[in-house]
């Protein structure tokens, strides 16, 4: 018997890793389906955000059996500068994929200051996570990628496997080329 009917978990997942998979097999442990919210969907790629939603849907599904993938589905937020638009646009999206009168939780973990958005959605019970893999953060590990470095320790075998595929791709080479020149602008649409 499962606590919740759906738990949403909002994050870039830019990429992967472990805490993440470690966050989701938690909330299939407590939920019958698991939302993630896909934050920075839109499509532009940059250093920050080089992953497009449909890669890193296919990077997060590529880590879990098939019988879990069927339980865990997607939504694409956009970045909007503005906390009230953002939570509406979260809870329409995720209106959009649970079944009316279904019990809705958020599940995350309260990381640093820029976790303040869980606090934002006080109709969903949270699930607090206080003991995650080490509290890892996606950017080190980013900057790592664009030296050319996969840091394997981090990441589960889905991920890994992307992220060395991703490297042979030229959109990988703009964005290492722009990582280097410490460019953070968006790569232009050809990519």
């Amino acid at each position: 018997m499962y606590t919740f009917d759906y738990l949403v978990f909002i994050g870039r997942f830019q990429p992967f890793h472990l805490a993440h998979l470690q966050t989701i097999e938690i909330a299939l442990q407590q939920s019958q389906h698991v939302v993630l919210a896909l934050g920075s969907a839109q499509s532009e790629r940059n250093i920050k955000n080089p992953f497009l939603a449909t890669e890193r849907e296919q990077m997060i599904l590529s880590n879990f059996s098939e019988a879990d993938q069927k339980r865990i589905h997607f939504v694409h937020v956009i970045d909007v500068y503005n906390d009230e638009k953002w939570v509406k646009q979260v809870k329409t999206l995720v209106n959009q994929v649970v079944q009316p009168n279904a019990k809705v939780g958020l599940i995350g973990h309260f990381k640093d200051e820029s976790s303040y958005y869980l606090a934002l959605f006080p109709e969903w019970e949270m699930v607090e996570l206080d003991s995650l893999k080490d509290s890892i953060s996606a950017t080190p590990m980013r900057e790592a990628y664009y030296r050319g470095e996969i840091q394997t320790e981090f990441f589960p075998k889905g991920t890994i496997e992307f992220l060395t595929e991703f490297k042979n791709t030229k959109v990988y080479a703009e964005l290492q080329r722009k990582y280097l020149a410490s460019d953070k602008s968006n790569l232009n649409e050809c990519f």
